[in-house]
């Protein structure tokens, strides 16, 4: 274990740095400085995270393009006209019907709470696999409103429903973890670096399991806890940090097969 935890940490060096930001989902909330306005590109960036990361930006940018690049601006004050503009967005199978639910929770959310992390901290206790409680709860939180479509269930993830929660787990690594890198914002105190579950992409789960950190055959919320465990081995205070290791390596990984096609 040694080892591997002095291997991984010089990939952490090699990719936490800000030249990660410009070729990765976190560009989009990085275009901002008010706390909502992070907050909501940067949900919006990790729920589309699926695909190449070039079309993951430029539909996130065409998003934020359709709320007047001021989100926290568009979902409290938006006229049913700017609202009207948003049914042409569509990426994958994330719809109108789901970019409108999106708004909707916002707009009732953001005008009773200062910040998002209220709404992923119900049930918080000091206890470090807190994680799956928070998922959950947010969910429920998330479609408590009799007019939720259910179609749009599917986008956000839970861990009752035995999800890794790639794309939640990956936004709350952005607001949570601080280590003055500039990369993740560090912007939420209350959940600690120690309690986050390392976001299990195809990157991740494969060179996870190349260095004998996941065992699991399946890839779902027991995975993503048992990959995080192992690397709490390495790292107590800050597992999540290897996530960048085990995405960079899956990514460099992919361009070596490719450039050798």
């Amino acid at each position: 274990m040694d080892n591997l935890k002095y291997f991984l940490d010089e990939k952490v060096f090699l990719f936490n740095q800000p030249s990660f930001i410009e070729d990765d989902p976190i560009s989009i909330p990085h275009r901002f400085s008010r706390l909502q306005d992070i907050e909501i590109s940067g949900f919006f960036a990790a729920i589309l995270a699926w695909g190449q990361r070039k079309t993951i930006i430029n539909k996130s940018l065409e998003l934020m393009d359709l709320m007047g690049n001021s989100p926290y601006d568009f979902v409290l004050n938006h006229s049913d006209k700017e609202l009207k503009q948003l049914m042409k967005f569509k990426h994958r199978t994330f719809n109108d019907i789901d970019t409108l639910y999106f708004i909707d929770f916002f707009s009732r959310y953001y005008r009773e709470n200062e910040s998002l992390e209220q709404a992923f901290t119900i049930g918080h206790s000091e206890d470090v696999d807190a994680m799956e409680v928070l998922l959950s709860n947010f969910h429920d939180l998330f479609f408590q409103s009799e007019q939720a479509p259910r179609r749009t269930r599917k986008h956000i993830a839970s861990p009752k429903k035995k999800s890794a929660c790639k794309r939640i787990n990956m936004f709350l690594r952005w607001m949570v973890r601080k280590d003055g890198k500039g990369v993740d914002f560090g912007l939420w105190n209350k959940i600690s670096p120690a309690q986050l579950v390392c976001p299990c992409d195809l990157h991740v789960d494969r060179i996870g399991r190349s260095l004998g950190l996941i065992q699991r055959k399946q890839t779902d919320w027991q995975t993503a806890m048992e990959l995080t465990r192992n690397l709490r081995l390495m790292d107590a205070v800050d597992p999540v940090k290897y996530d960048f290791a085990l995405f960079g390596l899956g990514v460099l990984e992919k361009e070596q097969k490719m450039h050798l096609k």
